[in-house]
């Protein structure tokens, strides 16, 4: 395992891209439609899967292409190369106002827990996949904690959120959060859900009816404003008001 090394610069404030640099021949991948610029000389390529293994076969690819589409992302991805000479720039926005978080996988044991449309681009190298929570409380607000993504790798990796990260380091604590959001983890922490209280509260207290429980040693991304909420507070009366409502129980679990 060893992914391209990239250097890079964040630029904006609430609303952020992320501006790669690319020596001759370094690759970044990056979700479909998430470019903003690119310089002359960094080519583009529209692939199924992240490039990760070069040697998978088409049956691999199709199923990981399948995996990605029941995190709602889009089958393919976009790999952005440099074949120029000298360094050249390619940068990337996330698809609404927030802030885009570095993470150095190496760092975080390889490893990192996202959430299903948090992965904005990464390193070449970095395998980007699924993963299922098999816990009940889990499975019972569906893509809120249920179908998450897992990065792979030693390189760095972009990943979004809405309004103020918060970075928190757990050292052998829990930590109860509203399930919107959740943002990463590192694979490490466990993972589940919970109902948020009693009765009365779930019913009156407007905090929704789970809380998502996270319990170990490591790191956990925390956005103050996830898309769901953001949609609720700009169209209450609209078309969109359950769009990003990703429970088998409707909007009745979000907070």
């Amino acid at each position: 395992m060893r992914s391209h090394e990239i250097d890079y610069k964040i630029m904006g404030e609430s609303i952020q891209l992320v501006e790669v640099e690319l020596n001759p021949q370094e690759t970044v991948i990056a979700e479909a439609g998430a470019m903003v610029y690119m310089e002359d000389g960094i080519a583009f390529e529209t692939r199924l899967g992240d490039g990760s293994q070069p040697n998978q076969n088409l049956l691999g690819k199709l199923f990981s292409a399948g995996a990605r589409a029941l995190t709602g992302e889009s089958i393919f991805m976009t790999h952005f190369t440099n074949r120029g000479f000298g360094k050249k720039h390619v940068a990337f926005a996330a698809p609404y106002p927030g802030t885009i978080i570095p993470i150095d996988l190496q760092k975080s044991g390889n490893r990192l827990i996202v959430q299903k449309d948090g992965f904005l681009c990464a390193a070449m190298g970095t395998q980007v996949s699924m993963q299922f929570n098999r816990k009940l409380g889990a499975g019972l607000v569906g893509g809120e904690g249920f179908i998450l993504q897992r990065l792979e790798g030693d390189g760095m990796a972009f990943v979004h959120a809405g309004g103020t990260v918060i970075e928190k380091q757990l050292n052998n604590e829990v930590l109860r959060v509203d399930t919107g959001c959740i943002v990463a983890f590192e694979s490490q922490i466990d993972f589940d859900v919970e109902t948020s209280g009693s009765l009365k509260s779930m019913v009156f207290g407007g905090e929704g009816l789970f809380l998502a429980t996270l319990r170990g040693t490591g790191r956990v991304w925390l956005q103050s404003m996830p898309i769901s909420k953001l949609i609720r507070a700009i169209s209450p009366y609209g078309n969109n008001t359950g769009k990003e409502s990703r429970s088998i129980l409707g909007g009745l679990l979000e907070g």
